[in-house]
């Protein structure tokens, strides 16, 4: 068994619930088991998969199938339990779980030593007609699949589609759109839809001078500055940021990229241990994107801050079940971060901020993270702590 710093176990077999399949409750889930093999963890997502969200925007490429891995095979792997549930947990609630030891979940009681939330934070949702698209789209039907459907029922004339959101899910969806494209022959016309003067303004203007003249090399029409008010039929409607000015243009199909849903965030202290009315719930702990650690530590909702919050609170669970309750804090600092643009090529940072790289470099960086993870699915932990 791999030694953990600041754990002397008292030989109790753990029960613990993590409720969320994502990175973070994955992470978490290896890490416990890696430390306390015997441990009986429960894992409640309404899904019947683990998803690779970040890598949706490659269905253009590859078939859904390649980014979800079944609870059941996870099951048979680590010899966890999947109960297909998502169960609505306040402040309320959760002071009395941490009062009573259990969960309620479809009718079922679920006792528990400890708790870890770890559900993710929600995707920001609008009324949509049927040829306007979201990432929860992607996570039922391939884009390949989707884009082709829409486009064959249209006139090569009405071929227009608008990417609205000038993030790093819009612009990798933007650039995998455009490379379909070309790959099938499509004779379609691309534009991003943004609200800022810039893509990608989260990033070192590095990123979007890249970005921008890789957008330029394909043709893609650019409107910054730019709201998105809605689809009708075949146009897109729009509004100019400085002067308000509403206008339409042609468009058959819109895929927005508007972000998470703001206020579903969990408090938690630097340990990971959620926070109800400024006292932390001693067995009840928080990871991923739907966390806020109150630490100097990266509380980005990236797929590498939410991996290693589910560590840590793993590890954080594992102590503080233990005979010296030592905690360690939060302190991961993001080591790098790479946008992808296409099948050949990307742009991000490593190690500083301002260390920009494009092309080759940025993609290899991107290869040797996601080997990383996978990995980690079958159980090999390679992070350093």
């Amino acid at each position: 068994m791999p030694f953990l710093p600041f754990y002397l176990p008292r030989h109790k077999q753990l029960k613990i619930v993590i409720v969320g399949g994502g990175y973070a409750g994955v992470a978490a889930l290896v890490t416990l088991l890696r430390h306390m093999p015997e441990a009986r963890i429960t894992i409640v997502d309404p899904r019947s998969h683990h998803l690779k969200i970040t890598h949706l925007h490659e269905t253009f490429r590859y078939p859904l199938d390649d980014f979800l891995i079944s609870f059941s095979t996870l099951k048979n792997r680590f010899g966890c339990r999947h109960i297909r549930a998502e169960p609505s947990l306040d402040d309320y609630t959760l002071w009395q779980c941490q009062n009573d030891k259990f969960l309620t979940v479809n009718d079922e009681i679920l006792e528990f030593d400890y708790l870890l939330m770890a559900s993710g934070s929600p995707i920001a949702q609008i009324a949509k007609q049927k040829n306007i698209f979201d990432l929860e789209d992607f996570m039922t039907t391939a884009g390949s699949d989707l884009l082709s459907r829409v486009l064959d029922a249209c006139n090569k004339s009405e071929r227009v589609i608008s990417v609205i959101g000038g993030g790093a899910t819009g612009i990798q969806f933007l650039f995998e759109i455009a490379y379909f494209l070309r790959r099938q022959k499509i004779d379609a016309k691309l534009r991003l839809v943004h609200g800022e003067d810039r893509v990608l303004k989260q990033f070192p203007e590095g990123f979007s001078a890249y970005a921008q003249t890789r957008m330029a090399d394909l043709d893609i029409d650019f409107y910054p500055n730019t709201r998105y008010r809605s689809q009708e039929a075949g146009n897109i409607l729009l509004e100019e940021g400085e002067t308000h000015a509403q206008f339409s243009l042609p468009s058959a199909i819109s895929f927005l990229f508007l972000g998470r849903k703001p206020g579903a965030l969990r408090s938690a202290n630097a340990f990971g241990q959620v926070m109800v009315e400024r006292k932390p719930l001693q067995n009840i702990f928080t990871a991923g994107d739907c966390s806020i650690y109150d630490s100097s530590g990266s509380n980005t909702m990236t797929a590498q801050s939410a991996v290693r919050k589910g560590m840590l609170a793993a590890r954080n669970i594992l102590r503080h079940s233990g005979a010296i309750k030592l905690l360690e804090p939060y302190f991961h600092r993001d080591l790098g971060y790479v946008v992808s643009l296409g099948p050949a090529d990307a742009v991000g940072w490593l190690a500083l901020e301002g260390n920009v790289v494009g092309g080759m470099p940025a993609l290899l960086i991107k290869e040797l993270v996601e080997a990383q993870y996978d990995l980690l699915l079958t159980g090999i932990d390679t992070y350093l702590v």
